[in-house]
């Protein structure tokens, strides 16, 4: 058994490849500086755990990104995740969210963005938010986006976020049989948070697919981990501009910068500024073109 790591595995007789996940102190960081509505919190660890889901099987340098945005009361959600399994999440919502995830995200879309280290631009996939589930929509950008039929079933509460995520695999040999494909979607779909009450790992797969054999790999760690740093609040303030960054700490007496991930609250004063500029001079106007 093991908390806060993704564990794949393969089907012996099937062409069909898996990961079952479980977040617990990761998941717990990632709430800590926040005061998350039930609703709100349950989409938001439904995306942690989808996003490691597919980060864990990156070939490359990078992360990936998944972010909700629409006219719902879930303003916007992100999610993002490393090829190390590093992850940090937020979402901004208003004041009253209903508990259906239809209602929350209203007109929404989902983009899934690759970015890899030594790639200028990254690949991005674009749906439509439709279904009642967050797990609904991402099976079908793994379908139309990257043509890989896929079942996923999320889970989450305030102490555990959780899933498993099942696909075909491309280019193997030997077919599919379409009953089989629908038996493991269904005994997908019971897992419940109680299941990972005790940890995630081989015994849990034992019981969920306990006819089949599978071919279980070593597990991984992940983490939650922010990037904010000082030396990108700075950089802010650059693409800000010095005149409006010496305005509003004229105003203020400071300039406080709170990341949305973490909560961590870092503020410059007169003298943060004009070292800043100092060190970063740029001539010309201070309108970022």
């Amino acid at each position: 058994m093991f908390n806060d790591a993704v564990l794949p595995f393969v089907f012996e007789s099937m062409p069909v490849r898996g990961a079952i996940i479980q977040l617990r102190d990761s998941w717990r960081d990632m709430q800590a500086a926040h005061d998350y509505p039930a609703p709100v919190a349950g989409v938001l660890g439904q995306a942690a755990a989808a996003t490691a889901l597919v980060a864990h099987s990156l070939k490359f340098d990078g992360s990936i990104t998944l972010q909700i945005s629409g006219d719902g009361p879930l303003d916007m959600l992100v999610m993002q995740c490393t090829n190390s399994l590093d992850l940090r999440g937020m979402a901004r919502h208003q004041p009253i969210v209903p508990e259906q995830f239809s209602e929350l995200v209203g007109n929404a879309r989902c983009a899934i963005t690759l970015n890899h280290d030594k790639q200028e631009k990254p690949y991005q996939g674009i749906v439509s938010v439709k279904g009642e589930t967050l797990a609904g929509c991402l099976e079908d950008y793994f379908v139309r986006s990257v043509q890989v039929p896929s079942h996923l079933q999320l889970v989450s509460n305030r102490d555990c976020a959780a899933g498993i995520l099942l696909q075909q695999m491309p280019g193997e040999n030997g077919q599919l049989d379409a009953d089989d494909w629908r038996r493991l979607g269904f005994l997908a779909a019971t897992l419940s948070p109680e299941d990972f009450t005790a940890g995630a790992g081989v015994g849990l797969l034992r019981k969920l697919f306990s006819e089949d054999d599978l071919r279980v790999f070593a597990h991984r760690d992940l983490r939650f981990r922010c990037r904010c740093s000082r030396q990108r609040v700075e950089n802010l303030m650059r693409i800000l501009g010095e005149k409006e960054a010496r305005a509003v700490c004229e105003e203020l007496g400071k300039v406080e910068v709170i990341c949305e991930y973490c909560g961590k609250h870092r503020s410059l004063d007169a003298v943060d500024i004009s070292r800043v500029f100092a060190d970063h001079v740029v001539t010309g106007s201070d309108t970022l073109h």
